[in-house]
């Protein structure tokens, strides 16, 4: 909170026009002589603490007032002291907060307030001696007297497949990805500082680069990288399609004088996006809820329709993270989530949904080549009544898992699941998640009616079934820095065939073959740059290209094809076939079976490509 505090002979102000969020029991004019004038901003930050920043201000303004003799109090909202200012209802909240507190004070204070959310016009006039003009900046949780927050508990253990319950300790010795998952979750000591492997390549390969002209962690996007993110939400779609979901689409900024979107706005840990639109404050969303719910809202529901599935590929979402934190595509501040949200009849449908979508997220991991490990999270209630459940799931998924139970519910979910690829330092990647929200819906009234006429505010379910799409490609690339011969899978891969004529007469022959594989759905271009054949092949390694064609003159005169086939390729040691046409089609379609295609964003031709970087 911001204060500024003036000493004045006389102050009045009169409302003349209201807004949107005006308060509607004002007094629409009033004055007072000798008073301390008190023009206050509530910032976004008083929402942590409402009790205590009314509890400091008070403090200040008493002292004040005490000091320069005064008892008349005028308080003013005053929303230009800031630019970070708090929801319409918690600026409220708070200044009739510091209103009743200041009356309740034994130095029979005079106190009065204009309203808040009208254009007013107002007269000062001010004293003039040295301490007629103060300002004070207010934190929550700075005063002495601030109550603890409530400390919630946190007992980790792991479940195995076989329903054994083990110490998680046990788990964090070695080298293995779930291991790795469990040494964080217990908050052994990391590799902080080291940048990670993901951050040379995505711009080595001109797949994404950091944007200098935005603010920190906003992107610009290449051909071959937006390629490659297009292909991977066209993957999540045809996914949740078949899941039966239904896409949508939604703003990316909300109205925080809503009431729903305020509280649900502060339940969410990470930092905001907010701004001045006019004069309605506003924010940019952290994920598709906002409007998903506000759909459901608006929606006629019957208990015959659920579970219903709503989807949308949030571009994009929006979290203030701390400067420092923001690194490569692993942290950003803008980025694509793939959110899907779904509205359960009760808790016992709830939990058969979760169990399909948390298998969705594994399987994303294998479809995607990058090994997940899970670690599932929940109040101590849910664990005791469906512990039975929890261990279900885990004997489903195979593997053993890491269990968090919280003392008690501090968020809109009651159990969530994050699953996590580990990065070439041995560092989460957390992707895929499913939540089980019991807040949402009563916040944004969304509700059916039983046969009986009863109201029912139903569980909602939170799904992404890959993480954002930037953690998908973060987790790729690091995968690769495990490997011999780093790859993308064929079906991503920016390029899946490189055409290499040895001469120049044999680029008429390669566009012949190019065109019957483009017409196959096969992503090729042709080198035809003036440029040694040894280097052409070099360069085709680097953009790591799957399938390598040599064009020259014995493949026009027969027809077989000299392929280089980098998945089956070792370290320095290339791995060539001979293969007719056909088989090279046939071959580039069994590695992408299944999977969605788009054709080549870069030219055909490598002598007319551009170098982004």
């Amino acid at each position: 909170m911001r204060l500024l505090l003036i000493h004045s002979d006389h102050i009045e102000y009169e409302a003349r026009k209201k807004t949107k969020v005006a308060e509607e029991d004002a007094v629409p004019k009033d004055a007072l002589d000798e008073a301390l004038a008190v023009f206050c901003a509530v910032e976004s930050l008083d929402e942590e603490n409402i009790d205590d920043v009314v509890r400091q201000a008070v403090e200040e303004i008493v002292n004040t007032a005490r000091q320069l003799g005064t008892s008349n109090i005028m308080i003013y909202p005053y929303a230009h002291l800031s630019s970070d200012l708090a929801p319409p209802e918690v600026a409220v909240s708070v200044l009739r907060g510091i209103e009743g507190a200041l009356r309740e004070q034994e130095d029979g204070f005079v106190v009065k307030r204009a309203p808040f959310g009208w254009y007013k016009a107002f007269t000062l006039s001010c004293k003039g001696h040295p301490l007629s003009e103060l300002s004070r900046t207010i934190t929550p949780g700075e005063g002495a007297s601030t109550a603890a927050k409530k400390e919630i508990e946190h007992e980790f253990f792991v479940i195995t497949p076989e329903g054994e319950r083990r110490d998680a300790n046990e788990y964090a010795a070695g080298n293995t990805p779930f291991a790795s998952l469990v040494q964080k979750e217990l908050g052994h000591p990391g590799k902080e500082g080291v940048e990670p492997a993901h951050v040379d390549l995505m711009r080595a390969k001109e797949l994404v680069d950091y944007e200098p002209r935005s603010d920190v962690g906003h992107l610009r996007w290449m051909p071959r990288g937006k390629l490659i993110r297009d292909l991977l939400a066209d993957y999540v779609l045809s996914q949740v399609l078949d899941y039966g979901a239904m896409p949508v689409e939604t703003p990316v900024m909300y109205d925080l004088a809503d009431r729903a979107i305020a509280e649900h706005a502060a339940k969410f840990g990470e930092r905001q996006y907010r701004f001045k639109s006019g004069n309605r404050d506003m924010m940019l969303r952290f994920a598709a809820c906002f409007g998903m719910f506000s759909i459901m809202n608006d929606m006629h529901i019957s208990p015959n329709t659920l579970p219903m599935k709503l989807y949308e590929l949030s571009t994009y979402s929006f979290r203030h993270e701390q400067k420092g934190e923001v690194i490569g595509l692993k942290r950003l501040r803008a980025f694509t989530m793939p959110d899907m949200h779904t509205l359960c009849r009760d808790m016992e449908g709830a939990l058969a949904v979760f169990e399909e979508q948390l298998s969705m997220g594994w399987k994303s991991g294998r479809d995607l080549e990058t090994p997940l490990v899970g670690v599932f999270r929940c109040t101590r209630d849910f664990f005791e009544q469906y512990e039975p459940w929890v261990k279900k799931i885990v004997a489903d998924s195979g593997v053993p898992m890491l269990i968090e139970v919280l003392s008690e519910r501090s968020h809109y979910w009651i159990a969530k699941v994050d699953l996590a690829a580990i990065d070439a330092q041995g560092r989460p990647i957390e992707n895929p998640t499913v939540q089980i929200d019991v807040e949402s819906a009563g916040r944004f009234d969304i509700s059916y009616y039983t046969p009986e006429g009863q109201e029912i505010h139903p569980p909602i379910l939170h799904c992404s079934p890959t993480g954002s799409i930037e953690r998908v490609i973060c987790a790729m690339l690091e995968n690769t820095a495990t490997q011999e011969v780093p790859s993308f899978p064929t079906w991503l891969a920016p390029t899946q065939v490189r055409l290499v004529p040895v001469a120049e007469r044999h680029v008429s022959f390669a566009e012949d073959i190019a065109a019957r594989l483009r017409a196959a759905a096969i992503r090729v271009d042709i080198d035809d740059r003036d440029e040694s054949v040894n280097r052409k092949v070099r360069e085709a390694g680097m953009d790591w290209v799957p399938y390598v064609v040599m064009i020259g003159d014995l493949e026009a005169e027969t027809g077989r094809l000299t392929v280089t086939i980098r998945r089956l390729s070792e370290k320095k040691i290339p791995y060539r076939e001979t293969m007719t046409e056909s088989e090279l089609i046939q071959a580039v379609r069994m590695e992408s079976d299944g999977k969605p295609f788009r054709p080549l964003y870069t030219p055909g031709y490598l002598s007319r490509k551009p170098r982004f970087i």
